[in-house]
């Protein structure tokens, strides 16, 4: 099952959006919002898989909304407007619909996000994985990355940069953060923000909520603190 949630401030456009998820075998109904700011919250809290959103909304439009949220869910516009094609696929839009629709455009597009979710689940998005390291597709090359040597990994939307120890610059790869984070052993890496994952064995200064790795400073988001501060007082002497 796809967890999905639907945002439209309009109640019609909503109760129809909501109405086409609950029909498709595939798609769980995570949560329906008439705007942005709750399903902002919601996205804090609970995992997402893909959302259908509005883009025409007051105080925050949906294309806003995608800007704001890194390494968010998987996404479909769904909307009155034409003009805004362009922009969504430029935000990795998985599809754009237009109001009105039929359920047919709406599975069409769902189909189409239910096969790119299982591709990143099955882990077919460039990296491969084994107990001691990774492979990672970079520059038209496949790279061998013991985890030893991971300093940190920073998320960009649909790309990844693995920063290695003794290499000045990241490795640039496809892929999503989500999907790496599974990859990854939970006993040598812990996401502490939307956009990092950190080797907890590379970890050796950390000041003022933030880690430390030579001059680049790491943020602990304010969901991760929790987390980040058991594994410090494991190891606190």
């Amino acid at each position: 099952m796809i967890r999905t949630i639907a945002i439209d401030d309009e109640p019609l456009a909503l109760q129809l959006l909501t109405g086409c998820i609950k029909r498709t075998p595939f798609l769980e109904l995570a949560g329906e919002f008439d705007n942005p700011f709750s399903a902002m919250e919601f996205l804090q809290k609970e995992p997402v898989d893909l959302m259908f959103l509005d883009i025409q909304m007051p105080d925050l439009t949906g294309t806003e909304l995608v800007k704001i949220l890194k390494d968010g869910p998987r996404l479909v516009f769904v909307t009155a407007y034409e003009r805004y094609a362009l922009e969504s696929f430029k935000l990795n839009a998985v599809d754009y619909i237009l109001k009105p629709y039929s359920y047919e455009e709406f599975l069409q597009a769902a189909v189409k996000a239910q096969h790119l979710i299982e591709l990143e689940n099955r882990g077919q998005e460039q990296i491969g994985f084994n107990a001691d390291f990774l492979f990672i597709k970079s520059e038209y090359k496949v790279r061998r990355i013991r985890f030893d040597k991971i300093l940190y990994i920073e998320g960009l939307k649909d790309y990844i940069k693995v920063f290695v120890d003794g290499e000045p610059k990241p490795i640039l790869s496809i892929g999503t953060l989500k999907t790496l984070e599974a990859k990854l052993p939970s006993s040598k890496f812990m996401r502490v923000h939307r956009s990092f994952i950190v080797n907890l064995d590379k970890i050796e200064t950390i000041e003022r909520s933030r880690i430390i790795f030579g001059k680049e400073y790491i943020p602990i988001g304010d969901q991760y603190k929790v987390q980040f501060q058991a594994f410090l007082d494991k190891n606190f002497l």
